[in-house]
């Protein structure tokens, strides 16, 4: 029998079927960000002749009918609904495409396919990157094996949008082999796109396997902390040194590369010729790759706007802290109780402090000797897509030094580097407050209530309310001591009847 999923965390599954490969994603929830319990992925190669022959890859064809029949019975298994399948370029653009839909639909009947058009196919990418952008500004590409997805963001709206035939697939076939040749034709493409040049200084967000895989490339290269490609940025010149040796590098050499996965080795060059021509064509300032594309953006589409309306990076603290945390009334009045100690914060230091709140009790069940080190690495690796990798090391740090981690322990490595100086200094004095919040409250906000921060010249004074349950014991005082020595002042106590109430 299926499994039947509770109310509360519905299931639903989307089949990505490309020029190249075609993947089944299974998402659980409704949530602001997307949650993937399943994910598998094979190659097809659907697309492979079709700048010859106009048609689909026979072989690919009839791999496509097993592969999808185990990808129903996988979202039926599995108690997804609804279950879909999108597909792209080759589909769309073969002579064949609509008589291989309906073989398809005869063997799956009541299945929707939709064959998207380049319009929808780049609506769908730039939802989905905005599902963990929102604010993205500049350039949205997504290539594939057979098309490249070309829109314009502007601050989070998604503007004109374009489809040129340089997947990296098609473009291999229509230069015969040639990278000179791809140059050639790719530019001649890029320019028929005159609103490219308002990407000026700005960013480039890039989607598709072909790009990711590039981006695994430099992270390896560089020796990168955080082995995530999702918000991975690099400057311009990054990006255009590293697309100059992919483009020209032989096979042999390719096959050294480290990040490189084998499947991609005939198609990455060609993939490289188009970013670097992309590159050209737009005049950005950054590369800002996104493991969010059209998958995540049909699954946007699906959700309420009340979620779509929803800040990503609050939702992922929320999402925690109802998961792992005691007490969801909590991480309001520890946002505000710790507003003494950043007088001047706006925008998104706020934000991510308001974040770290949320998270600030996911290691509550977790066993005692590894609580540090386990609230770290959930928060610094976390599913949640509205976090680029500052906020992740930012707010890692401070939930380990909420747990009172050992400032030299291993495992802090990868978010000092990733941190500058005053960012640190700025997650181990929230982390610290936070410590002490705890550890006066038993992490409930009757008990935190009857306490507070405040700063009076050079003193740094905890409030305590007479009979609220509370008071300056050792263990406070030793933490009060730590956090005035964090804000460089001298610590102090007070202590007040409790009002009447």
């Amino acid at each position: 029998m299926p499994f039947k999923p509770p109310d509360d965390a519905p299931r639903c599954a989307v089949v990505d079927l490309g020029s190249n490969s075609v993947r089944l994603v299974v998402y659980e929830g409704r949530r602001r960000n997307p949650v993937a319990i399943f994910n598998e992925k094979a190659v097809l190669r659907l697309g492979r002749g079709l700048q010859a022959t106009g048609r689909l890859n026979e072989e690919g064809m009839g791999q496509a009918f097993t592969v999808l029949h185990r990808y129903h019975a996988v979202a039926r298994a599995m108690g997804a609904a609804p279950f879909e399948i999108l597909a792209t370029a080759a589909v769309r653009d073969a002579r064949n495409g609509a008589e291989f839909v309906a073989r398809l639909q005869a063997r799956m009947p009541g299945v929707p396919i939709r064959v998207l058009s380049g319009l929808q196919e780049a609506e769908f990418s730039a939802m989905g990157v905005l599902c963990g952008i929102p604010t993205a500004d500049g350039i949205l590409a997504d290539i594939g094996g057979g098309s490249l997805e070309l829109v314009r963001l502007d601050r989070g709206a998604r503007g004109v949008s374009h489809t040129l035939g340089l997947g990296a697939i098609r473009l291999a076939e229509r230069a015969g082999g040639d990278p000179v040749r791809a140059r050639a034709i790719a530019e001649a493409d890029l320019a028929l796109v005159p609103w490219l040049v308002e990407g000026t200084n700005r960013d480039l967000y890039l989607v598709g396997g072909a790009w990711r895989a590039l981006a695994r490339i430099h992270t390896a290269q560089t020796g990168y902390p955080l082995q995530m490609v999702h918000h991975y940025t690099i400057g311009r010149e990054e990006a255009r040194d590293l697309t100059g040796v992919i483009a020209g590098a032989g096979r042999r050499a390719l096959e050294r590369l480290p990040g490189l996965s084998r499947r991609r080795i005939d198609d990455l060059p060609y993939a490289a010729v188009v970013l670097r021509r992309v590159l050209r064509a737009t005049g950005v300032r950054r590369v800002v790759f996104s493991a969010s594309g059209l998958r995540e953006g049909w699954f946007m589409q699906r959700m309420p706007e009340a979620i779509r309306g929803e800040d990503p990076l609050l939702a992922a603290g929320m999402e925690l802290a109802a998961r792992l945390g005691r007490d969801p009334h909590l991480p309001p009045a520890l946002l505000a109780w710790t507003d003494p100690l950043f007088p001047a914060e706006v925008g998104e230091a706020r934000r991510l402090r308001e974040a770290a709140c949320w998270m600030s009790d996911i290691g509550s069940h977790d066993h005692p000797e590894f609580r540090a080190e386990q609230a770290f690495l959930r928060v610094l690796r976390q599913p949640g897509i509205g976090l680029d990798h500052h906020a992740r090391a930012f707010l890692a740090m401070a939930i380990a030094m909420r747990y009172e981690v050992d400032d030299d322990a291993p495992f802090l490595r990868p978010a000092r580097l990733l941190l500058d100086v005053s960012s640190t200094h700025r997650a181990e004095v929230l982390g610290v407050a936070l410590r002490l919040a705890y550890t006066l409250s038993a992490g409930t906000p009757d008990l935190l209530a009857g306490t507070g921060l405040r700063l009076s010249g050079s003193r740094l004074i905890l409030h305590l309310e007479e009979d609220s349950g509370v008071f300056a014991g050792e263990s406070v005082m030793r933490r009060l001591d730590r956090l005035a020595q964090a804000v460089g002042l001298e610590s102090a106590t007070e202590a007040a009847r409790e009002r009447a109430a």
